[in-house]
């Protein structure tokens, strides 16, 4: 699992139980999965197409660090299928796993878009290939 993003738990993150509101945190995963499909299908045009069961495992508290991983589990003709895990950077407790989330890339007119992607891409390696 690659983690990417990590997310500092403030105030204005808890639910009433004082813990991580779970809509807060899918909120963060919805948005470094975009992020992700975005950079790796290479068109700004995505949109979240499914999510699979989303298994709540542990909560995490005010002032946590919790670390977003996304791995791709499949490539799809206009779409790509990721999976997740999210953990507490401090107590290396996972939060929550998702299995499946499927991302699509949009052509200007909001159609399913072609991408032809096989395999992970880095930005590096795409900045090498414009020289």
């Amino acid at each position: 699992m690659r983690f990417h993003t990590r997310k500092w738990v403030k105030p204005e993150d808890l639910n009433a139980n004082e813990s991580l509101f779970g809509g807060r945190l899918l909120q963060w995963i919805d948005e470094e999965a975009a992020l992700y499909t975005i950079i790796q299908l290479d068109n700004k045009r995505v949109v979240t197409k499914y999510m699979s069961d989303i298994n709540f495992v542990s909560a995490a508290k005010q002032g946590d660090i919790i670390e977003i991983g996304i791995d791709v589990v499949k490539w799809g003709k206009t779409s790509i299928t990721l999976n997740c895990e999210v953990r507490n950077k401090m107590t290396r407790q996972t939060i929550v796993s998702i299995d499946q989330i499927i991302m699509v890339g949009l052509d200007e007119g909001g159609l399913p878009k072609i991408h032809g992607k096989s395999e992970i891409e880095y930005v590096d390696d795409r900045l090498d290939e414009d020289k």
